[in-house]
């Protein structure tokens, strides 16, 4: 059975400080998916991301979630529609532990969920075991583990992770790439990823967006992305 758009975004623009970056983004993404949205760097991939969660505003066209138009909502709102951000970066708050983090994720939902912490530290055993540990004496891979279970504690139906792999050594690299296929597979969260890790694409994306000057040029399905050459031709164009 074909699943639901969860995110129809249309003609989408915006930029900085009046200078275009997006110039007519199209795409859409269906409940459940894992999808990677690829280029070469400076093509507009982090702009998307913010601009998908309200930290930039939108010059024109449309971005949707499940039908109703998100344009004119702030980065806050946004969240409490679902949508989980998790940007390049991993903007932890280092002089607050683990688990604080964590609480400043579950506000975000507005209120609790039954149960969330548990199944966090389920999928992240290391959060649970420096549950008392501040954030900013971390290696970067617990950072971006924190990151990502900081956006789940609000429950978000769709999640945007931003270079997920950057300056994390390849073996945790890896196990998050697991984590995030086993959440997907297990409670059916929505993924948006954009990325530059050929192995990370691979592991986790079921299809792929690839932009070029502001637009999507392509798309491949998950037999093109088992292609190295292929993912890499566009990496590198």
């Amino acid at each position: 059975m074909r699943k639901d758009v969860l995110l129809d975004v249309i003609d989408l623009r915006a930029g900085y400080g009046g200078k275009p970056v997006l110039q007519g983004v199209d795409f859409q993404i269906r409940e459940g998916e894992i999808v990677a949205v690829i280029g070469r760097n400076g093509v507009g991939k982090s702009t998307l991301m913010k601009t998908l969660i309200g930290l930039l505003p939108t010059d024109a066209g449309s971005i949707n979630l499940r039908g109703a138009a998100l344009d004119q909502m702030s980065a806050h709102n946004r969240a409490r529609q679902g949508i989980g951000y998790v940007p390049q970066g991993r903007d932890v708050f280092p002089r607050m532990s683990v688990l604080e983090n964590l609480r400043v994720g579950e506000s975000i939902s507005g209120h609790p969920v039954a149960g969330k912490l548990a199944e966090i530290y389920r999928y992240f055993p290391i959060l649970e075991e420096r549950a008392d540990q501040r954030a900013g004496t971390m290696s970067g891979g617990q950072q971006q583990q924190l990151a990502i279970g900081r956006v789940l504690m609000g429950a978000p139906e769709l999640i945007l992770l931003d270079e997920p792999s950057e300056g994390i050594q390849p073996n945790i690299v890896q196990e998050i790439a697991r984590i995030m296929v086993e959440l997907n597979r297990e409670t059916g969260v929505t993924v948006v990823l954009v990325e530059q890790n050929i192995d990370m694409i691979r592991a986790m994306a079921q299809r792929c967006y690839v932009m070029d000057k502001g637009r999507i040029v392509a798309e491949l399905d998950r037999a093109q992305l088992q292609d190295r050459d292929t993912i890499r031709r566009y990496l590198s164009v």
